[in-house]
């Protein structure tokens, strides 16, 4: 059985930063993509980051550009989200998510991926 635990949430001020990290077991991780997705109260799931298989290409929502850093280490079966320069419209749940598929690019497609963590609360006080 697949399992995504999510860390690192919290409460921080504006400017401030926060690391976010996703534990996985149950399969082999280094075999497919993993996503950062997040959800603000009244609002859909929206796509955040995303990182390949090998850890050797990344994609970010425009919102979070320059700001957010994803990351992987296989080796512990671990994905993080490096989130710098917050600000109050970063604050929501956070998501990882395990893509459906192995060996592909990332896809920013919510029903693209097959497993999901709790979630984590991150909110950014003005």
């Amino acid at each position: 059985q697949v399992q995504l635990v999510e860390s690192g949430g919290g409460l921080v001020q504006a400017g401030g930063s926060l690391r976010l990290s996703c534990a996985a077991s149950g399969r082999t991780f280094s075999n497919y993509a993993m996503a950062w997705f997040r959800q603000a109260p009244g609002k859909e799931r929206e796509f955040v980051a995303g990182i390949t298989w090998s850890g050797g290409s990344t994609s970010y929502a425009d919102s979070v550009k320059g700001r957010f850093a994803i990351s992987r280490t296989n080796a512990r079966n671990t994905v993080y989200l490096q989130m710098n320069s917050l600000k109050p419209e970063d604050t929501a749940v956070y998501y990882c998510a395990s893509d459906s598929s192995p060996f592909r690019m990332v896809v920013s497609g919510r029903q693209e991926y097959e497993y999901w963590g709790q979630g984590t609360q991150v909110t950014v006080s003005s």
